[in-house]
């Protein structure tokens, strides 16, 4: 039997009794088993954690978007309610910083109702700290169809990434879906599964890995759909492709580290990296507009990042104002493995709706690259 704590023995067993899983499944126990899973146990962020996120680097970060959402208050006709929904809200950091600016804008302020989607209890005691004293009423749910109807602006950074992921291989027979089993040895190890065609035709070369995030998708047409429905928008930010292609981006971290995905299931953070043609085109099937992608960090300047950073550094001592440089310059930094451009900004909102700040270009062209 499994040892209490022990998530990789308990999976193990699933495979000896029911036969090689999915990477989708195992992704899902590894990230969100009720007891044991990564982040339903632990509290993953900042620097004594396995990641740093961008709230974590800089309050810049979620005073931007708070601001930018304000403006799309507006822009969709200034609703007298409007939920504001954070998907993944880590420690609560993007909403404390998020709320903080759009009190400059009062009569937006008045109108959110705050509501997070998050399956850890132990983060949700943590977001109820850094909010204790937000001045919005805030709620939690588990799922989305938690959240009241309503207009709604929803907010999702690095969340889309988190969600679980299957992957094919085309093989000189055909395509073959890539499972987790066990090796001779009795430790997880990746193999194939049966061939799957006519589900999967697309051509590539022997050896070619395609992943698919039917997760992704959903949620984000299920988000869609309700904007379209109900009025409001999506800002989703995360590191991933611009168009769908062949690679595998599995990829485990801990304490800031890559580390072998099979290695400590419930112990590293598991993720992909995000199919943003896939989530426009999720988006677009549902008649939503799509805005983007766009880089990281030609969105944040381009929203006022650089003007932020200057109007903070005037008030703030000499440490204060390396610590706001380095912050912008990692924020920013296009550079190819850089933050700003491994990052990517994707809006959705109804038809119609143009020229939105930091999508500008890519309204005008069609695409965000």
């Amino acid at each position: 039997m499994a040892e209490p704590d022990d998530l990789g023995a308990e999976i193990r067993e699933i495979i000896a009794h029911d036969g090689p899983i999915s990477i989708e499944r195992f992704m899902a126990l590894a990230l969100t088993h009720p007891s044991k899973g990564y982040y339903t146990a632990r509290d993953p962020f900042g620097a004594t954690g396995d990641f740093t996120t961008a709230p974590e680097i800089s309050q810049m970060f979620g005073e931007l978007i708070g601001l930018w959402a304000a403006d799309l208050w507006e822009r969709i006709g200034a609703p007298a309610e409007l939920r504001l929904v954070e998907l993944g809200p880590g420690r609560g950091a993007l909403m404390s910083d998020f709320l903080r600016a759009a009190r400059v804008a009062p009569g937006f302020f008045a109108a959110l109702d705050v509501h997070l989607v998050e399956a850890s209890d132990k983060l949700a005691d943590r977001q109820s700290e850094a909010l204790a004293s937000c001045g919005r009423p805030v709620s939690w749910h588990r799922t989305l169809d938690g959240v009241p109807a309503g207009p709604a602006i929803f907010i999702a950074n690095e969340f889309f990434d988190a969600l679980p992921t299957r992957h094919y291989v085309k093989t000189p027979q055909g395509w073959r879906e890539k499972l987790i089993g066990l090796d001779g040895d009795g430790r997880l190890a990746f193999g194939l599964g049966d061939q799957i065609e006519p589900f999967l035709k697309a051509e590539a070369e022997d050896g070619a890995v395609l992943e698919i995030n039917a997760a992704a998708q959903r949620v984000m047409s299920q988000i869609a759909a309700r904007i379209v429905e109900q009025n409001g928008a999506l800002l989703a930010v995360d590191y991933g492709y611009l168009q769908t292609g062949f690679g595998e981006t599995l990829q485990a971290i801990k304490a800031h580290r890559f580390v072998d995905p099979l290695a400590e299931p419930g112990q590293a953070d598991l993720t992909t990296h995000v199919d943003f043609s896939a989530l426009s085109r999720a988006a677009r099937a549902v008649h939503a507009e799509a805005h983007g992608p766009v880089p990281q960090g030609r969105f944040l300047i381009d929203i006022g990042i650089i003007e932020r950073a200057e109007a903070l550094a005037g008030r703030a001592s000499e440490d204060q104002r390396a610590q706001i440089d380095a912050a912008l310059a990692r924020l920013t930094d296009m550079e190819e493995t850089g933050m700003g451009a491994l990052f990517k900004v994707l809006a959705v909102t109804r038809r119609g709706l143009r020229d939105l700040p930091g999508f500008t270009e890519a309204d005008e062209d069609g695409h965000g690259a």
